[in-house]
């Protein structure tokens, strides 16, 4: 099977960006429960969690999180990307039928390693920012 790889350190240029958008829905949050182990009621009870300043159940952190991995791993740079760090602070909670988009930037090219640094932004409808973050990749090597 051959695979046509991401881009490459020296294809990469600032400023270049990619995105992947998905719609969180029941099923995802209770099947990233049994994934991660995680059933804190605050995900999974909706009686406990209208008693949290939420109101309402939300999604694991973690979950809107993870769509980063689509776009470093199949977009930008792509194919081979091996993630070295990923930074988040969350800024508001996901609900089921939020729809996240999850974008990768890069800001910088750290010549000595052959690495890249880009910024990370996830957003839901409403253009509201949920999180941001940082991530350092090591893009996959030239063709």
């Amino acid at each position: 099977m051959k695979f046509q790889l991401g881009k490459s350190y020296e294809e990469l240029e600032i400023g270049e960006e990619a995105s992947f958008t998905k719609t969180i829905t029941e099923t995802d949050v209770y099947l990233f429960a049994g994934i991660s182990g995680d059933f804190n009621p605050l995900h999974v009870n909706e009686e406990y969690a209208k008693n949290t300043p939420f109101k309402q159940r939300i999604a694991h952190g973690a979950l809107p999180q993870s769509l980063i991995a689509p776009v470093l791993g199949m977009k930008l740079p792509g194919l081979g990307t091996i993630a070295v760090e990923i930074t988040t602070r969350f800024k508001a909670p996901t609900y089921s039928r939020d729809t996240i988009t999850a974008t990768a930037r890069i800001v910088k090219k750290i010549e000595d390693k052959k690495w890249v640094r880009m910024t990370l932004t996830w957003t839901n409808q409403r253009r509201e920012t949920i999180a941001e973050g940082e991530a350092v990749v090591i893009p996959p090597r030239p063709k």
